[in-house]
C-alpha cells in the first residue's frame, strides 16, 4: 500500500491529498528517510510524520482494505511517538493566542459590545 494512502487510512491525515502534500514536502519518514507518496510500506515499518510542529511515530501493523473508524485506527498501527513530543501539543494549546490581531477581519459580537461600551463609557466622561 502506497505511504499516502496508509496515512489517509489511519486517519492522520483528513484527506489524501493533504497526505500526498505532505510527503513531497518531505515531513513523511520512514525508517528515518524521506519518501515520496508512491513509496510502498510494509508491516513493521516506523512512519515519522511531522503535522503542527509534532514529530508523531507509527508503526505498521497491518494493511487497511480502506479508511477505517477511528475506533479500528489501533488494529493498523501503533501510536509510538515520544512522550516529550506530545507534552509539546500540551505548550502549544497554551501558548496560542485566541484573539485575532489588531485589524485582522470584522469586530466579533463580543468586540463590538466591548467598543460600544467603552464609547459610551466615554462619551459620560465627556459630559460632566
Amino acid at each position: 500500500m502506497r505511504v499516502d494512502k496508509y496515512l489517509w487510512c489511519v486517519r492522520y491525515f483528513k484527506t489524501r491529498t493533504i497526505a500526498t502534500n505532505a510527503c513531497k514536502k518531505g515531513q513523511v519518514k520512514i525508517n528515518d528517510e524521506s519518501v515520496k507518496p508512491s513509496r510502498e510500506i510494509y508491516p513493521t515499518d516506523i512512519i515519522q510524520v511531522r503535522k503542527n510542529q509534532i514529530n508523531y511515530k507509527i508503526e505498521v501493523l497491518d494493511m487497511p482494505p480502506s479508511r477505517v473508524g477511528a475506533k479500528l485506527v489501533s488494529i493498523y498501527a501503533l501510536d509510538i511517538t515520544p512522550k516529550e513530543n506530545l507534552e509539546k501539543l500540551d505548550l502549544l494549546k497554551y501558548s496560542k493566542d485566541y484573539y485575532r490581531k489588531k485589524g485582522a477581519g470584522r469586530p466579533t459580537k463580543k468586540d463590538r459590545r466591548e467598543i460600544d461600551d467603552y464609547l459610551d463609557d466615554d462619551n459620560l466622561d465627556l459630559d460632566w
